[in-house]
């Protein structure tokens, strides 16, 4: 007899992941590409930003956070 296929369908939620560190913040300046390095504070490539821009006149940076997910089953009763 061959194997039956079993379809389900589950719902799925997804929550910041407290677990570990908290989100991770860094700076690049869009004119050169130099980058202020990841830290866990934003205060640090906020103040690497306005270094850059007294040592070289670049005045545009992209900021780019990242965040931790953790997805779970929902579980219904």
């Amino acid at each position: 007899m061959a194997p039956k296929a079993v379809i389900r369908y589950a719902d799925w939620s997804l929550s910041v992941d407290e677990s570990g560190s908290g989100p991770i913040y860094e700076t690049e300046c869009t004119t050169c590409g130099r980058q202020s390095g990841a830290a866990e504070s934003k205060d640090e490539p906020e103040d690497w930003c306005l270094r850059h821009a007294g040592l070289t006149g670049h005045t545009g940076f992209r900021a780019t956070t990242t965040s931790f997910f953790r997805a779970a089953l929902v579980v219904v009763r």
